[in-house]
């Protein structure tokens, strides 16, 4: 008799561990299925736009060029991914790029459309609400809240530095190390430091400068490993993505 309840006893347990497995294996499934469509969504939401938005404004070739760039980077993900981050990660890069389309719209004087979620390294970095225009070593950089002739280069908030770096439109791309008339890291920071420092008291900005940080952000800390497309989308996962990684909160 003991024998017997000692057979069922294992048999009850054996069927146990195999139904969990199995509902395990269902529930990664269906995740990994919800990831891949939400991804797919926003990825072709934002194939429509680049393929019917046209502009001759630098402001708006420029905005369309780096949504282009974003969609051609969320497709080689999707081809890549095998897991729910990977699949998160092209959904983000493809967010990005419509945070650009957005942009370009405004700039053609179009409705931007319906809402979509913010990239997740946007997320606190606020928005520029005036023009402001500083001198770092002999040359003028200017950024405000509206695309111009002289602030043709969006961005859609993200961190430079591990720093927040709000949204708006700027003179040049200079959050790219390769670009930014060869300003480099140092030049970064230090232009950073000028077209964010406390002088100009927008309303919300003060919140966003205690991030900053009045020090690091024109002292010493001038390597920060947030910049350079670090983060997950130019570490391990894949090797594209956005500018910084990481892309809103108060106002600057």
């Amino acid at each position: 008799m003991e024998i017997v309840l000692v057979v069922v006893l294992v048999a009850l347990l054996a069927a146990a561990v195999a139904w969990w497995r199995t509902d395990s294996a269902r529930r990664r499934n269906t995740e990994l299925a919800d990831a891949r469509a939400d991804a797919q969504r926003w990825y072709e939401r934002l194939g429509g736009q680049v393929m019917n938005l046209h502009g001759d404004a630098p402001a708006v070739r420029q905005a369309l060029v780096d949504a282009g760039e974003r969609y051609n980077a969320a497709g080689s993900q999707l081809e890549q991914a095998r897991t729910v981050r990977q699949y998160q990660l092209a959904r983000e890069t493809a967010l990005e790029g419509l945070a650009y389309v957005r942009a370009a719209r405004l700039a053609l004087g179009l409705d931007p459309g319906p809402d979509v979620p913010a990239p997740a390294s946007a997320h606190g970095v606020g928005q520029l609400t005036r023009e402001r225009a500083v001198d770092v070593q002999g040359q003028v950089f200017r950024a405000g809240p509206q695309p111009g002739r002289d602030t043709p280069y969006y961005y859609p908030g993200g961190r430079y530095g591990g720093r927040p770096v709000p949204a708006g439109w700027y003179s040049t791309p200079w959050w790219k190390t390769a670009l930014g008339a060869g300003a480099g890291v140092l030049g970064g920071m230090l232009i950073a430091n000028a077209l964010f420092s406390p002088e100009f008291g927008d309303p919300g900005y003060q919140e966003g400068f205690s991030d900053i940080g009045g020090g690091d952000f024109g002292g010493g800390d001038v390597t920060g490993g947030d910049f350079g497309g670090g983060g997950d989308f130019g570490g391990g996962d894949f090797g594209g993505g956005g500018d910084f990684g990481g892309f809103g909160g108060g106002d600057w």
